[in-house]
């Protein structure tokens, strides 16, 4: 896909919203971000396709700095951990999710989210959920500035999940995800065609809680894990290039305290991990330029990352050129608390932390809900600390239906 980028970039003349676009999906969410004062060999960020799949989609969890693969269910859990579903206490919900993106700079790039889901019986939830990723109009031109279209570049995921309670504490889930990214239309790029991307994928998921007692307080502790994106690797036109998605390790715990019968307060991290292979450290010249043996770049420090799947997954544990401190330093996290007034009102805040050397990532989240009836609403808004974020000075909101108010 970066390679694809690449070309792309130096066939076509693309007016400044794609190029701003692309460069910022990449920078943030596929751990392209740099800081300036950072940079050299110990600047060694994970790239991956499609980055979207990444994003946290909707209000609530991303008022709590993306944290959710313990938080209390709703119908947002498929994206954070499906397994969530066999624990929630209504019969069919559904939300709805929107997130404007590069607000400052144009109006017409959004990230959309739909999910739902719906109970079977005591212990089996099915939920789906669809993921669109729109880049707005852009208008395509040659390398001599003739027009050739304009035209809408878009990704999208559809997902689907069984959950289901292993026990009356433990609830596992499997899910399907179909992914679909098309960036460049059908564009040549020299003499080779492009086509959207198209993967698929699956998720693991496990979830377990149970009541506890803190001094005099009643409250739950829960803790959950989900391997996403587990699937093909994903590319845009017919040669052998193929570009890792983003297979991801999320697990974390989180704690919910009933202060009263009107109040209550929950805390909560998630620990994030890419399971796809770490950018070796090329071997160079005396003039910079990357030395080859039989065709092969020849690796300094690190290993090969032209490997299957699975392998990719478990080789990203060891495979960093700066040994197990670099691979402690893949691991991202997000701090979450939430506030609830007699289950109608919320107060949310967070923290996201990412290491300088793998994407610089910083920035704390604020928001609140609202609960009536058959309706919900939540709020999100980010404040960077490191760099600018696509995300910045935007109110993302949610719309949630709960149909057992009915």
């Amino acid at each position: 896909m970066l390679n694809l980028t690449k070309m792309i970039k130096r066939k076509l003349k693309m007016n400044y919203k794609i190029l701003v676009a692309i460069a910022l999906i990449f920078a943030m969410f596929s751990g392209h971000s740099q800081n300036s004062d950072y940079v050299g060999r110990d600047l060694n960020t994970i790239t991956t396709a499609v980055p979207f799949l990444l994003i946290a989609p909707d209000a609530r969890a991303g008022a709590m700095g993306d944290a959710g693969v313990s938080s209390t269910p709703d119908a947002s859990s498929m994206h954070w951990n499906p397994a969530k579903y066999a624990f929630i206490d209504k019969k069919m919900g559904f939300s709805v999710s929107y997130s404007p993106w590069l607000r400052a700079l144009v109006n017409d790039i959004n990230l959309a989210y739909v999910s739902g889901y719906y109970r079977i019986d005591d212990r089996q939830v099915i939920g789906a959920s669809l993921l669109y990723f729109s880049l707005g109009d852009i208008t395509f031109t040659d390398v001599n500035g003739g027009r050739i279209g304009d035209y809408k570049p878009s990704e999208f995921s559809i997902d689907a999940t069984y959950s289901r309670k292993l026990s009356d504490k433990l609830s596992g889930a499997i899910a399907a995800r179909y992914i679909n990214s098309n960036l460049t239309q059908g564009q040549y790029v020299g003499a080779v065609a492009t086509h959207p991307g198209n993967s698929i994928a699956a998720d693991v998921a496990v979830y377990w809680q149970d009541d506890i007692v803190l001094g005099n307080m009643d409250g739950k502790f829960a803790w959950g894990i989900n391997i996403s994106n587990i699937g093909s690797k994903i590319s845009y036109s017919d040669n052998e290039v193929k570009e890792f998605i983003p297979t991801n390790l999320r697990f974390g715990p989180s704690l919910t305290l009933d202060l009263d019968d009107y109040n209550s307060l929950s805390f909560m991290i998630d620990v994030n991990k890419l399971l796809v292979p770490t950018p070796p450290i090329y071997e160079t010249d005396s003039a910079g330029s990357p030395v080859y043996i039989n065709g092969k770049q020849v690796i300094l420090e690190g290993r090969d990352p032209d490997v299957s799947v699975i392998s990719g997954m478990l080789q990203s544990f060891y495979d960093a050129p700066g040994g197990f401190s670099e691979e402690m330093r893949e691991f991202s996290f997000s701090i979450g608390a939430e506030y609830w007034y007699d289950k109608q009102f919320a107060l949310r805040g967070g923290f996201f932390y990412e290491d300088k050397s793998k994407g610089n990532r910083k920035y704390f989240t604020l928001g609140a809900g609202l609960r009536y009836n058959v309706f919900g609403l939540d709020f999100a808004y980010l404040i960077p600390l490191e760099q600018h974020n696509p995300l910045e000075n935007t109110l993302r909101f949610s719309l949630l239906f709960n149909f057992d108010a009915f």
